[in-house]
């Protein structure tokens, strides 16, 4: 595969498009495959991810575009697994291992709704701080390769999403440092393969994709590896960016452990 995106979502979870109007929008954009990770079934909140009785409709649509438009173009059956899923991930070509959520006692608080969202997290569970937050983030991130059998790390800094220009906090903070320097540790002690992913550059206008390239170089260094992805969740957004951000360490192909 030398043109590909592996993070896509569809109306199967909370994107806006079929997967068939994603593949022919793949097409359109001459890419050589397109993998589906719509977010896995997690039952303390279904207001983003695929319901659980509709993972084998989801599987199914996605071996029938396999099949159907198999001189055009490779269609993978993936899924984006959330650390705290309920659903197992075994029938799926691959995994996308990612974290949307900080937990506080019993309260689920996801990461990336919404910028007050955040603020409220950080200002009812945290003290007001930022950083107790991302280290509490950073912390749970350590484990979903191990949890999740990632193939793929999905958004690895997420907590980052709303912190363009540092306006929340200062990412130089020696423990926001220490603490996504060993979530990277753990990690590839599993998985070795990051997405640079250039999602919130189309939905939320940062100037930079995740992880920031910080943690770009210090995953290169340690050995890890990258492939682009555009967490597409509409057809306008496949491949979104991909020749801005590319750089050297950006594989054009990727071999799967299924």
């Amino acid at each position: 595969m030398r043109y590909f995106d592996l993070h896509v979502h569809t109306v199967f979870s909370d994107g806006k498009n079929t997967p068939e109007e994603m593949v022919n929008a793949a097409i359109d954009r001459g890419m050589d495959a397109i993998g589906f990770s719509d977010h896995s079934y997690t039952s303390f909140d279904g207001t983003y991810c695929i319901k659980k009785e509709a993972i084998p409709a989801y599987i199914a649509e996605i071996g029938r575009l396999r099949e159907k438009y198999a001189d055009r173009i490779r269609v993978l059956c993936g899924i984006e697994q959330d650390y705290y899923s309920d659903y197992p991930p075994d029938e799926f070509d691959y995994r996308i291992g990612s974290l949307h959520y900080v937990k506080a006692g019993d309260a689920m608080l996801s990461v990336d709704h919404s910028e007050e969202g955040m603020i409220d997290h950080v200002s009812r569970y945290f003290g007001g701080s930022y950083i107790d937050f991302a280290v509490s983030y950073f912390g749970t991130v350590a484990g979903v390769a191990e949890v999740t059998g990632a193939d793929i790390i999905g958004h690895f800094d997420l907590v980052s999403k709303f912190n363009e220009g540092g306006r929340l906090f200062d990412e130089g903070d020696p423990r926001y440092r220490e603490a996504w320097k060993a979530a990277v540790d753990r990690i590839m002690r599993t998985c070795r393969v990051f997405e640079i992913n250039t999602g919130a550059m189309k939905r939320c206008g940062r100037s930079t994709p995740y992880p920031s390239p910080e943690i770009r170089e210090y995953i290169r260094e340690k050995g890890g590896r990258f492939i682009l992805s555009s967490d597409a969740h509409s057809t306008d957004s496949l491949g979104f960016a991909f020749e801005r951000v590319r750089d050297r360490t950006v594989a054009r192909r990727f071999e799967f452990r299924r």
